[in-house]
């Protein structure tokens, strides 16, 4: 039985396809202004890397922030379920998963079986998401890829103490006009987003293999600040994090059927 996981995200829309607990394809597109679009571009790649007809699905779940536009769902998923039943997925013995995306973060304790058992959203604010990465490469002129490495590249310990984007995007400027070295200021930023997320753990409770998924997952620079604030050796990151949540709602759609 293959059941298909869509997850439309504010930038990106995903689609996984799994079969019997294993991953057959996935598919991902810019968001854009129309929703409904980029679900059927992104299940239409899916499905072509796959190698299947998308008549073989036998059920699909829909989540993200754009999770009402995935008109062909047989059902909603909520993006706490979602990510609870990706870090299970992956990471059977986990209790903790994160999820860190353009606009928003979250993260949530979960129990064996992966329900979720509690959880914290970042309630939209772009200092605790990737979307001030994005701003602050602009600021610093560098592309967005080269934000991570730069960060590794830093040993210092600088301090953004802003709780609101706009703010925070002031201290920035602040410290490039105090001639701050761009490798100092990458790693303040991914510091500063690290802290946040990191407040959302404990109020639920850090418990042992935290689970990161979202597209932060990709950032080299964003994990290294993660484990310096939880104080954790190393955090359980999947091979495609951003394909995390699309992960978990197709999981969901099997657990339906």
């Amino acid at each position: 039985m293959i059941t298909a996981g869509i997850d439309c995200g504010a930038k990106n829309t995903k689609t996984v396809l799994v079969k019997d607990g294993k991953i057959l394809g996935k598919g991902s597109v810019l968001t854009g202004f129309d929703q409904t679009k980029a679900v059927e571009e992104s299940l239409a790649r899916a499905v072509t890397a796959a190698g299947i007809s998308r008549d073989d699905i036998a059920s699909v779940a829909g989540t993200g922030s754009g999770k009402n536009a995935v008109k062909i769902a047989n059902e909603t998923v909520s993006d706490i379920k979602a990510m609870a039943r990706a870090a299970r997925f992956f990471y059977p013995d986990s209790r903790t998963v994160v999820d860190v995306g353009a606009e928003e973060g979250r993260a949530a304790s979960i129990d064996e079986r992966g329900e979720p058992i509690d959880f914290a959203i970042n309630d939209k604010c772009a200092a605790g998401a990737g979307a001030f990465i994005e701003a602050m490469a602009r600021a610093l002129e560098v592309k967005l890829e080269e934000m991570g490495p730069l960060c590794l590249q830093s040993d210092k310990k600088i301090s953004i103490n802003a709780q609101c984007a706009i703010f925070a995007e002031s201290e920035v400027v602040g410290l490039i006009h105090a001639q701050t070295d761009k490798p100092g200021i990458s790693r303040a930023i991914h510091d500063a987003i690290a802290g946040r997320i990191a407040s959302l753990i404990r109020r639920i409770g850090l418990n042992q293999d935290v689970v990161l998924i979202g597209g932060l997952g990709l950032n080299r620079g964003f994990i290294a600040s993660m484990q310096r604030a939880l104080q954790v050796d190393h955090l359980c990151v999947p091979e495609e994090p951003e394909f995390g949540a699309a992960v978990g709602a197709a999981v969901v759609a099997a657990e339906r059927v």
